[in-house]
């Protein structure tokens, strides 16, 4: 019994010991890339907990903390691994969530790197198969990198599908089922920033790979593409270059509205897309606007956009936004209330990228704060977000300023009260909502207590009416948009 124990205990030093050798020399390859600051800042509160076959967790402080280090370091981390345990290693975070107390342990969950080895960017360019024969030629190590590997993450079972983007996302999963082989080749794909082109191209990219293993899929930025093209130039490599891309079985350029104005990158784009085409190879496309809307580009190269199908992604609906909500928060392993889900689809109209945003800052703001999620972090962390980055009025301003300036309460504006001290207020700030910010009348009207949208299109008509009848109210209007200033 003893002897179990003693060599139980014994086994347990080991890995201990181990896994702190490993995060050791993480650590020596870390320091040396970072100023001394940021290493004490980012790494020195990481605790090595355990190694599992090839698979590093390491403890971080909170949700924020891990975030930044995904954002920031991801490549450092990557090459430390690479150093520590090999090209296959792994990293797992442990993220304290709650620090418990005297009574109760910390809570903690663990979340894989978004990173794997598979789809990271080669340490050694020289190998990398895009390249060609003539390595030695090669001065600029990134000129044939791409941009990024096809972010396995992305996924049509994560994709919420609304009738935002019906079309795209039907069209994109028959594609993925049979590449090469429908009529919607090329398939372009056009959208504003944020409402999910470079997931669907992506899913529909990861899609073909696991399912396809003879195909070869190429997922490239135009920008990457350009800055590939120059330097090939400039290394005397552009054969290669242009070998590499007829090879490939389906080819997924994104923002292709990059190319305007690049006149020799065109040629060599319009040689790539007729050859592939001709020999029945996918090509998938995405765009910030229609074709027929962009500009600097050859009129050969546009002609053959639209040889497939065109398929726009639009803002999300209210619906839609409540489902990519629900979603992320789901796969963040996190519960919040339906009334916050719901505040936060009402708030946000702009983009996918953006809501999600706001649901990774409202976890920030709670591990930070060790506050619950509710519709006042909500609020706050709206109010923050705007102030801070875009400068814009949001309705929460606008109650505020308007409740102040009438001597009402926020709640009196939401309230079901008829009175004329009350309704007038709430008239003019539904009206200012209107011309201050996107938020559709539906959304607005939630805003005012959950009234419908056929009661903010009555309160915008009544104060038109009283400004052509009363000079004050466009005075009073005046002056609380001197506040929004």
């Amino acid at each position: 019994m003893i002897s179990d124990y003693a060599s139980l205990t014994l086994e347990r030093v080991t890995a201990h010991r181990e896994v702190d050798q490993i995060w050791d020399s993480c650590l020596r390859v870390i320091q040396q890339h970072i100023p001394e600051q940021s290493f004490k800042t980012w790494f020195e509160p990481i605790r090595p907990l355990k190694i599992y076959g090839k698979v590093l967790t390491i403890q971080v402080p909170s949700q924020f903390f891990y975030e930044w280090l995904e954002d920031n370091y991801v490549n450092l981390l990557r090459k430390a691994l690479d150093y520590a345990i090999g090209r296959d290693g792994l990293l797992e975070y442990s993220i304290i969530v709650d620090t418990g107390n005297e009574k109760h342990q910390p809570l903690t969950m663990n979340v894989s790197t978004v990173k794997s080895p598979k789809y990271s960017k080669p340490d050694n360019f020289a190998t990398d198969p895009r390249m060609g024969s003539n390595n030695n030629n090669v001065k600029d190590q990134d000129s044939m990198n791409l941009d990024t590997y096809l972010n396995p993450n992305y996924s049509f079972d994560n994709f919420i599908e609304g009738d935002c983007n019906r079309l795209a996302r039907s069209a994109g999963f028959a594609v993925a089922q049979r590449p090469g082989l429908t009529s919607f080749n090329p398939l372009m794909m056009y959208g504003g920033v944020g409402l999910g082109k470079t997931h669907l191209v992506q899913a529909i990219g990861n899609y073909i790979m696991n399912h396809f293993d003879n195909k070869l899929v190429l997922y490239v930025s135009s920008e990457k593409f350009t800055n590939q093209f120059i330097n090939s130039i400039k290394n005397n490599t552009l054969q290669n270059f242009t070998d590499f891309y007829m090879k490939v079985d389906v080819l997924a350029i994104d923002d292709v509205q990059f190319l305007s104005g690049k006149e020799k990158t065109q040629d060599t784009f319009f040689h790539i897309f007729n050859h592939l085409h001709q020999l029945g190879k996918q090509i998938i496309m995405t765009s910030d606007r229609p074709p027929r809307e962009l500009e600097g580009l050859q009129d050969r190269l546009l002609s053959r956009f639209k040889w497939g199908l065109t398929a726009d992604l639009q803002t999300p609906d209210f619906e839609t936004r409540i489902a990519i909500i629900q979603k992320k928060i789901q796969a963040e392993g996190i519960q919040i209330d339906y009334d916050v889900i719901e505040y936060v689809a009402h708030s946000v109209n702009s983009n996918v990228r953006e809501l999600e945003g706001v649901i990774v800052s409202l976890m920030a703001q709670a591990s930070l704060t060790r506050r619950e999620i509710d519709v006042e972090l909500a609020k706050n962390t709206l109010k923050n977000i705007v102030m801070n980055e875009d400068k814009e009025v949001t309705i929460d301003t606008i109650q505020e300023i308007v409740a102040d300036y009438f001597k009402v309460t926020i709640a009196d504006l939401k309230s079901k009260s008829r009175k004329k001290e009350v309704v007038y207020p709430r008239q003019l700030a539904m009206f200012l909502a209107k011309e201050y910010t996107d938020l559709p009348l539906k959304s607005i009207g939630y805003h005012f207590g959950g009234r419908d949208h056929s009661t903010v299109i009555h309160s915008i008509q009544s104060v038109n009416l009283l400004m052509g009848e009363t000079p004050d109210v466009e005075e009073t209007l005046q002056k609380l948009r001197s506040y929004f200033k």
